[in-house]
């Protein structure tokens, strides 16, 4: 019987078991693995710390250029996983192959964009992003070798989406933890120059990183087809889109990529404002960052859980469990995510000094700390409803909501305090997080309408209409 058929019976309305287990099952893995790329960054930083500070704050503002091109390509994979968890659950596999082939044409455009920008030009980004040249020189000698890791990463990235869509975790997994043992072992004998090999400080952890990405792709590749994945290596159903499937594609991409691209140039901005802080704050901020990246890796794994379980809903036609789904999703996550930020905080003085802070540079790490465990809690419990509404089908939403905070109340903020009014940096990096509490109210009231939910499948849209005279105010009955 379906959950549909229960909830009219008025019997016990939600399989938490079930739900609970199938959030497990998708969510562990993929938060394991950007664990663990996570990790990767943070020994980066506390074998970097033995090259002193401005090593440290150097190679954190690189990574603030490898976020924008996360931003340029993360709206791909948002509207991507749309389509392939829709389908997966209407289990159309020539759907998921052409959706996949656009989704992988458009990500491999960005990487291969930043990767000639970062290897040719590093010296503009750097100067782009702080005014403290000490700080560039050791920027640019390890962007010119990192810039070609990024199309690897990209395809990495837009691989994976796809396997966790169709709910085959485990490969990019295993991929994830070959490719960090790469990394760690390539970052100590090549920034300390073990056996006899050169000791390349900055230059042998921009080596490292691009063999890993290399082990990574890899990995998947081979692993894919020794499972005969049905999907991933169909290489020419992947280009086969009808011009339906593009429209439809570049119309449900249009809002995330906007959001992504947008968004990512207002964190520019704010890393650019950041930047021009005293040097101390600029090295607890790239402490900051990584530690940020490991509860931001440890959440998107109930993200793409999420996008998952209520897609693939939505995609079948069961849009009451799709609903039900979202509310405890939104419920559980924060929650989650709050406990970690919780253990970051206890964790503080030994986790901090091993990634070099000392002095007063430790003092606005722990200050950057705090005011996160409040503050990103909230940001997450916004992130998780963005994601659902667009494995819904309504990549909308939340794109306005985000856009017209991000630049009509968090950038004017940090643009005020950190650059007119030169106001301590705890509380030009709190204006960051400004716009939060007032979205929180708007999402959650988006999240318990259901208007959220609109089918790309013909399965999907021929229970919709049910649904919303039942459950969606102002619906036509």
């Amino acid at each position: 019987m379906s959950f549909r058929s229960a909830h009219r019976l008025g019997q016990p309305a939600f399989p938490w078991r079930s739900f609970l287990k199938q959030l497990m099952a998708i969510g562990i893995p993929v938060a394991l693995q950007n664990v663990l790329t996570t990790t990767a960054s943070m020994v980066d930083t506390i074998m970097l710390a033995t090259q002193g500070e401005l090593t440290v704050g150097a190679v954190g503002l690189c990574a603030q250029f490898t976020s924008l091109m996360f931003s340029g390509y993360w709206g791909f994979v948002g509207g991507g996983m749309l389509f392939f968890s829709q389908f997966w659950g209407a289990k159309d596999d020539e759907g998921i192959c052409k959706s996949y082939g656009l989704t992988l044409i458009c990500m491999m455009t960005v990487g291969l964009t930043f990767g000639v920008l970062g290897a040719a030009f590093p010296q503009a980004i750097m100067r782009m992003y702080t005014d403290k040249t000490s700080i560039q020189q050791i920027g640019v000698s390890y962007l010119r070798i990192v810039g070609y890791a990024y199309p690897l990463q990209v395809l990495a990235m837009a691989m994976s989406a796809l396997l966790r869509s169709t709910e085959r975790v485990r490969i990019p997994l295993v991929a994830s933890i070959a490719s960090l043992l790469t990394n760690l072992v390539v970052n100590w004998l090549l920034i300390f120059g073990r056996f006899g090999l050169p000791a390349m400080g900055v230059r042998g952890a921009a080596v490292a990183t691009l063999l890993s990405a290399v082990v990574n792709v890899a990995l998947i590749v081979l692993l894919s087809a020794l499972a005969k994945n049905p999907h991933l290596l169909r290489v020419r159903d992947h280009f086969r889109f009808s011009r339906a499937l593009t429209k439809d594609y570049f119309v449900k991409c249009f809002p995330i990529l906007c959001n992504e691209i947008l968004i990512g140039v207002s964190n520019m901005v704010i890393n650019m404002v950041l930047g021009r802080q005293i040097e101390e704050a600029i090295v607890a901020t790239a402490v900051f960052r990584t530690l940020e990246g490991f509860i931001i890796g440890f959440f998107s794994g109930f993200t793409n859980a999420s996008t998952v379980l209520v897609g693939k809903c939505v995609g079948e036609g069961e849009h009451e469990m799709a609903f039900a789904r979202a509310k405890r999703l939104v419920a559980l996550c924060p929650c989650v995510i709050f406990c970690v930020c919780m253990v970051l905080v206890s964790l503080r003085w030994p986790m901090l000094r091993a990634m070099g802070l000392k002095n007063e540079s430790y003092a606005i790490g722990v200050g950057m700390l705090l005011i996160y465990s409040v503050f990103g809690s909230i940001r997450m419990t916004n992130w998780i409803q963005n994601d659902t509404f667009r494995a819904g089908g309504d990549p909308v939403f939340g794109t306005v909501r985000e856009i017209t905070f991000a630049y009509l109340m968090v950038l004017p903020c940090v643009i005020a305090s950190g650059i007119w009014l030169k106001l301590p940096f705890l509380v030009v990096f709190a204006c960051t997080y400004i716009d939060e509490p007032v979205r929180l109210v708007l999402m959650l009231r988006h999240t318990l309408s259901g208007r959220w939910i609109k089918p790309v499948t013909a399965e999907g849209q021929a229970t919709i209409a049910e649904f919303r005279q039942k459950n969606v105010k102002g619906a036509v009955r």
